[in-house]
């Protein structure tokens, strides 16, 4: 019989190392400012298991190439996925820089962010032994009737529910808002630093009226 895969859900991985050097620099700041708001609660509990989150890059001109390639990106993502997108402006809405604890235990529950179009990471500081992202299958049909895998399966099949991907400094990850991610407890062997960003996408004659 012909194999058809339908309703398949797209993630796109690229190398893009001319940012790594500017962008590790520019987050230097943020994420220094982090670990001062968090001084008191480190100093009673410690920091193993925290996650170092900045405030908004939206504004910081350091950043600006990159949110223009990110949000290029996406546009030509959504249109890859078969959208009309001559009638959308994609639109930055978040992006933060965040690292993981030298002490280990940084990780992030399973989530998706609300009103978004499309999800992105881009990893500043990562090795061999650092936590991963996780994503898990966005079918909830799939999910609720779910099999038990064969033992030995390696590589990507259709009955995996979660899939994760080993990053190296320098990836580029996008992939659709509805895509349930999370990150993998870090053992905290190695820094653990990316940037997060959220993408929506307007109607153009709203993007132009605002």
């Amino acid at each position: 019989m012909e194999k058809h895969n339908q309703f398949s859900t797209p993630i796109w991985v690229e190398q893009k190392k001319e940012y790594l050097k500017s962008l590790n620099k520019a987050s230097d700041k943020y994420i220094k400012e982090a670990r001062k708001r968090n001084k008191q609660h480190i100093k009673q509990f410690g920091d193993f298991g925290t996650s170092y989150h900045s405030t908004t890059l939206l504004q910081d001109n350091n950043f600006r190439d990159f949110r223009d390639y990110i949000g290029n990106k996406s546009w030509e993502f959504l249109d890859n996925m078969g959208y009309d997108m001559e009638q959308y402006k994609t639109m930055i809405s978040e992006m933060w820089v965040q690292e993981f604890s030298k002490n280990g235990g940084g990780h992030h529950s399973a989530h998706i962010h609300w009103n978004q179009h499309v999800s992105g990471f881009y990893f500043l500081k990562c090795g061999v032994n650092t936590s991963v992202p996780v994503f898990h299958d966005p079918k909830t049909g799939a999910r609720a009737t779910k099999l038990h895998v064969k033992k030995d399966l390696k590589g990507i099949w259709p009955g995996l529910d979660v899939i994760h991907y080993r990053p190296q400094p320098g990836t580029l990850i996008i992939f659709p808002g509805y895509l349930e991610h999370e990150y993998s407890v870090d053992y905290g062997q190695a820094p653990f630093r990316f940037i997060h960003f959220n993408i929506q996408s307007v109607p153009t004659q709203m993007a132009r009226d605002a």
